[in-house]
């Protein structure tokens, strides 16, 4: 691997990272439609608002979702759109495993 292929693996690695976690995946697909903040997330997620607000830094950091800050409330939105099309993906290769392990069980 030359070093331009690591360095963009390795970024590609970062953001794949940033959403290995069901709370940051149900995050994303949470603001897809509309901003939130940290208490809503929270709540929703049913979990304390300081580990909402870690989640939401992992994936600022790998600069999945962007940050607004309206009076001392900061919402949370997704920068980059595409990123849906990715878990689209995610949900056939799931529904492709499915297919395969019932044909598996048919067999036998």
């Amino acid at each position: 691997m030359i070093k331009d292929e690591k360095l963009r693996s390795e970024a590609r690695a970062k953001i794949l990272k940033a959403l290995a976690h069901p709370s940051r995946i149900f995050i994303v697909e949470k603001i897809k439609d509309k901003p939130f903040c940290v208490c809503e997330l929270a709540e929703m997620i049913g979990i304390d608002q300081s580990t909402t607000s870690k989640h939401l830094s992992i994936l600022k950091n790998a600069g999945i979702i962007e940050d607004k800050k309206e009076g001392t409330t900061v919402y949370y939105s997704l920068r980059c759109k595409c990123i849906l099309d990715f878990i689209g993906c995610i949900e056939n290769v799931i529904r492709m495993n499915l297919e395969r392990d019932y044909q598996f069980l048919e067999r036998t």
